[in-house]
């Protein structure tokens, strides 16, 4: 079987799992000869393809820099992920083996990892709770696709996501207990106390308290801001523009219709004269 797109046409070339709500295999693009492999989930329930596709619509986290290709295929909706051989995080992490410093690396590049997925916090979540969290040879984070939609919740804010993250950290901390960690203490005393709200505040105490030299800077806030607000910002400028664009023709339309300058006329001949007296006398 092969799921057609248009652009693609996907061959499974091996299973990851067979669900209720959902298949997951791995495939390759018989359109494209570099044999590139492909995350792909088969959706075949309905309700659940509408919650996926809402989310994706309206929860201000559209997926478009993760997600390769969404479709419909007959009965059921495709979507196609990227695919990384899997290095599972807690398989191949060695903590006691690590310094502290790198150690906080890993940790930070988990945090990274979450705040630049632009997946919605509900499947972000379900990445999360699933340890779909890889570690590459270089010690850097990222997420593997493999998911069953049917523990879908979406009701999960970036407030869950935070937490779950922060916890995974305590777990790769954890070797470091011993050695009065700071970063591992703050984490411990903020999660007891369900803290961890975003993932801006987690990044902040890791990279403040860690004794590497990845600090947070002003520049990083800054674009974290703008990813964040992207939408609000676009749609300020769509209006900016509109009226720009409004007035601009309004001023066209004028001199073709009255004359040069018939505008600025218009705008200020009304206050040549008050009454009956002339203000040009």
């Amino acid at each position: 079987m092969t799921y057609d797109s248009g652009k693609m046409r996907l061959m499974p070339v091996a299973t990851k799992s067979i669900g209720e709500v959902n298949d997951c295999y791995i495939c390759r693009d018989l359109n494209s000869s570099g044999g590139i492999l492909y995350t792909v989930l088969v959706i075949h329930q309905h309700d659940v393809v509408r919650k996926v596709l809402e989310l994706l619509e309206f929860s201000g986290r559209n997926g478009r820099e993760t997600i390769v290709d969404s479709f419909a295929c007959g009965q059921q909706h495709i979507l196609v992920f990227p695919y990384h051989n899997e290095r599972p995080l807690f398989d191949f992490y060695e903590g006691e083996s690590l310094t502290l410093a790198q150690c906080e690396e890993v940790c930070i590049s988990t945090i990274l990892a979450c705040i630049t997925s632009d997946l919605p916090y509900p499947i972000l979540h379900l990445l999360l709770r699933n340890g779909m969290l890889n570690l590459s040879v270089d010690r850097s984070v990222f997420f593997g696709y493999e998911m069953d939609l049917k523990e879908l919740n979406e009701n999960v804010t970036e407030k869950e996501c935070t937490d779950l993250c922060a916890r995974t950290l305590l777990l790769l901390l954890k070797p470091k207990a011993g050695q009065k960690a700071t970063s591992y203490y703050l984490l411990d005393k903020k999660v007891t106390n369900g803290s961890y709200h975003r993932f801006t505040d987690l990044y902040r105490d890791i990279t403040i308290a860690a004794v590497t030299n990845k600090k947070i800077t002003p520049w990083f806030l800054f674009k974290l801001w703008i990813k964040r607000n992207s939408d609000t910002i676009i749609g300020i400028l769509f209006w900016i523009s509109l009226i720009l664009a409004v007035i601009a023709l309004s001023i066209v339309l004028s001199r073709l219709l009255l004359g040069e300058n018939s505008w600025l006329r218009l705008l200020f001949n009304t206050f040549k004269k008050i009454g009956t007296e002339s203000l040009l006398q």
